[in-house]
């Protein structure tokens, strides 16, 4: 398949750089660091990392958990173009930026640094347009209403609701999970999926709206959400799953992929590959990951005739895998 990368199964420590909009390969027997051999590698680099304006003087930043380091992550440092602006414990994915100014474009990248002390490359950069502000507004938003919510999977809650109404316009909507906010998303959305919860648990949701003048509405009022007391992984495992192969030019087979990207609150940047049940190579998606349909071609080897199982998970927004697609078998010198 010309063009795609290709990834050779059970090769220690590689990492190999792809341009943007392509991928990052990384084998399964270990990442790739920027540390020494004496130190260990320090993190990786924060993915799906995303920023919305929340007012006209305020930008809501998340990100994807970073997972796979030689020590856990301590904490998370918010840069704002070379600034650091903030920073925030390890267990967290997400912080609002204050004292911005109105109508400015700013640009943010994360870090990750370990209980080492290891400090790690910065995410790639996002941007967000703060909206104008506007002059004497002490109105605050409507209240949102209609909250409804239900478990998706063991994990993740999905809610929405009915638009609150505001004389200037609603910039943003921000989740909380009892009293702490958990989740913003922006003034045109009414639906988040909010992840990483317990099984068997019963949460609290409320909604609240904020304009750009930096006014909250009241909560909204609450819905309860219980999740299932088992995970099953069928709601975060990728669907549509389909596994052919090819030989290549230079007369070896590879085996070629494709699946769609399950439903998550954020951006889904990596899969792990397992080949006749044990993994056979991490994939990270480069640039902007695939939303609708992913496709990807490793290498299988130069004999014909040979059956492979295969099947595919991705690294969820919170850090935590999801559930595996169904498995394929697949021949090499067999038609698609």
């Amino acid at each position: 398949m010309p063009g795609v990368p290709r990834a050779v199964p059970r090769l220690p420590r590689l990492r190999r750089l792809a341009p943007c909009g392509a991928l990052l390969l990384v084998a399964s027997c270990g990442w790739g660091g920027t540390g020494n051999a004496d130190d260990g590698p320090a993190p990786g680099a924060p993915t799906g990392v995303t920023a919305r304006a929340g007012s006209a003087t305020s930008v809501h930043v998340m990100w994807n958990a970073v997972t796979g380091t030689a020590a856990e992550v301590s904490r998370y440092e918010v840069y704002r173009g070379r600034t650091k602006v903030e920073e925030v414990p390890g267990s967290e994915r997400m912080v609002d930026v204050t004292r911005l100014r109105p109508s400015t474009t700013y640009v943010f990248t994360v870090r990750a640094r370990d209980t080492e002390g290891r400090l790690g490359p910065r995410s790639r950069a996002v941007r967000a347009t703060t909206p104008p502000a506007t002059e004497a507004d002490r109105s605050a938003p409507g209240r949102p209403g209609r909250l409804r919510g239900r478990a998706v999977g063991a994990r993740a809650v999905q809610l929405s609701w009915s638009a609150a109404k505001d004389d200037r316009g609603v910039v943003s909507y921000e989740i909380l999970q009892g009293g702490s906010k958990v989740h913003s998303v922006g003034g045109g959305q009414t639906a988040a999926v909010v992840t990483g919860l317990r099984p068997g648990t019963r949460y609290a949701f409320t909604v609240r709206a904020r304009d750009a003048a930096d006014n909250l509405s009241p909560a909204s009022p609450a819905v309860r959400v219980t999740t299932p007391g088992r995970d099953d992984g069928a709601s975060t495992a990728p669907t549509e799953f389909r596994a052919g192969t090819h030989r290549g030019d230079d007369g070896a087979y590879y085996i070629d992929l494709g699946w769609v990207p399950p439903r998550a609150d954020g951006v889904i940047t990596e899969y792990e590959i397992q080949l006749d049940g044990r993994t056979a190579t991490s994939l990270v998606f480069g640039g902007e990951p695939p939303r609708d349909r992913a496709k990807h071609s490793f290498y299988a080897g130069r004999e014909p005739g040979v059956s492979h199982r295969v099947r595919i998970r991705a690294l969820l927004p919170d850090g935590t895998w999801g559930g595996f697609s169904a498995e394929r078998t697949v021949r090499t010198g067999s038609p698609r």
